[in-house]
């Protein structure tokens, strides 16, 4: 059987410093969690600050909710290099990425177009904040932390931080899978496991 690869991912982005958007501005990648999974095993994950191209210098308010330094980013990888990796991640085996709500791939797709850079994923993407809006029948999608405390658990390590993000993230989907098998509903049972036919057959034998 070939494997199947999960590829939890959080991205972190460069913010404005309020509503009033500076010409031209749009959100760019500035740090980057991962973890893979295996066959329910994490074989693999990566961390690293990401420098922006386009807006390099971080407002205040960003640098402020999210926790980075400037120095962070700019001493991180470039854009390309993360496409480069993500891409590679791919080439490993069959893979799906998951991600908490859709700004993660809405914004690698932009940083791409932007970058004249060919989007490194061709397989399939799961919203996971969706399927668990969809299974618990919430109005609205959930924040990721409220999510894993609905279980009763804590997130790993702090919020906003990309690696502990995309850990959570696993984290919760494999609690929803779980619940997701006390709604399957068992197959019936066939009639040759009903009746012991050689039982019946020494009966007959038998007479």
């Amino acid at each position: 059987m070939d494997e199947q690869q999960l590829l939890f991912l959080d991205f972190e982005f460069t913010m404005p410093q309020n509503r009033k958007k500076p010409k031209g501005f749009f959100p760019e990648i500035i740090e980057v969690g991962i973890v893979s999974v295996v066959d329910h095993v994490v074989v693999d994950t990566y961390s690293s600050y990401v420098k922006p191209a386009t807006f390099s210098v971080l407002t205040e308010r960003c640098k402020t909710f999210l926790g980075i330094q400037q120095e962070a980013v700019d001493n991180g990888i470039l854009f390309e290099m993360l496409v480069e990796r993500l891409a590679n991640y791919e080439k490993r085996c069959a893979t799906t990425v998951v991600t908490w709500g859709n700004m993660d791939m809405k914004v690698l797709k932009k940083n791409c177009e932007v970058a004249n850079i060919h989007y490194p994923f061709a397989g399939q993407c799961r919203d996971l904040s969706l399927e668990y809006k969809r299974f618990f029948g919430e109005r609205n999608q959930t924040g990721l932390w409220k999510a894993i405390e609905a279980y009763g658990k804590v997130g790993t390590g702090k919020h906003h931080c990309a690696l502990d993000d995309a850990m959570t993230t696993y984290n919760i989907f494999k609690l929803v899978e779980k619940d997701k098998q006390y709604l399957v509903k068992p197959a019936p049972p066939t009639l040759g496991e009903l009746v012991d036919f050689s039982k019946v057959l020494k009966r007959v034998s038998a007479q």
